[in-house]
């Protein structure tokens, strides 16, 4: 006798997320969205262009006092005038960002130029695309913000688990992502320059994390249009524009 209205199971309990080939009945791959979920826990990552290059401002989530900051690499350089930070599953980054190096040292050595931040992009979200359509592996579960200067003209992009791409004047993927992506809404300016956007991007973590807010969590690194070089913001810069934040806010409360 069958029984009436039976409750429909869930794709899980009919396996539908057991294997990364197999669309459940309304069009979904489970593995891929589950790998989306893991980028949404890892750590605030947020890039922007600015009218003087781009910046790249990120939490490295050090919570553990024997652990020694400086050795923790949340943002990297993929080529002089290219850099990149992820958000998910760093160890998965960390193989991508390799292989981006990689590509872009084969590149000066065989055509004596720079390579273009959209070729870097598109080879990377290849190679996470394959893993969503073949069996026996899993999808990169993480997110990357690559950005870099072409000729004169600085871009960024952001790549998702399933191979995706876009170019954005300024994003932020992680766990802050939609507090953060809300104060860009209303504060990001294309004219803002590179300490500016340090300002705003440290100001965001800071609303973001409250208390856990430390300048031992805080990685910053930069790629100027006219000199084209991937630099590291220093320590002592960081604190300063901290102190900054800290007195403004001070300032408004009286």
């Amino acid at each position: 006798m069958v029984k009436e209205n039976m409750q429909p199971m869930p794709h899980q309990l009919m396996g539908y997320d057991r294997a990364i080939t197999m669309f459940s009945p309304d069009g979904r791959l489970l593995q891929v969205e589950y790998a989306k979920k893991t980028v949404r826990q890892g750590s605030t990552a947020i890039a922007m262009v600015c009218k003087d290059g781009v910046i790249f401002v990120t939490d490295k989530r050090v919570i553990d006092n024997l652990v020694v900051p400086e050795a923790v690499e949340k943002i990297w350089q993929i080529d002089e005038h290219m850099g990149a930070t992820a958000s998910g599953i760093l160890s998965d980054a960390r193989v991508l960002i390799e292989r981006a190096q990689l590509k872009a040292q084969q590149h000066r050595i065989t055509y004596d130029s720079a390579i273009d931040t959209l070729s870097i992009v598109k080879d990377v979200c290849d190679l996470k695309q394959i893993c969503t359509q073949s069996g026996g592996l899993r999808p990169f579960g993480v997110s990357v913000l690559i950005a870099g200067i072409d000729d004169q003209t600085p871009k960024l992009y952001e790549t998702d688990p399933t191979g995706i791409f876009f170019q954005y004047k300024a994003t932020v993927i992680g766990e802050g992502e939609v507090e953060i992506e809300e104060i860009l809404h209303k504060e990001y300016d294309a004219n803002l320059t590179v300490e500016e956007a340090l300002k705003l991007s440290m100001k965001s973590l800071k609303k973001v994390l409250g208390n856990n807010f430390n300048i031992d969590r805080i990685d910053a690194a930069y790629i100027k249009t006219k000199e084209k070089k991937f630099e590291k913001f220093s320590r002592d810069k960081l604190e300063k524009i901290s102190s900054d934040i800290k007195s403004s806010k001070e300032k408004k409360k009286k």
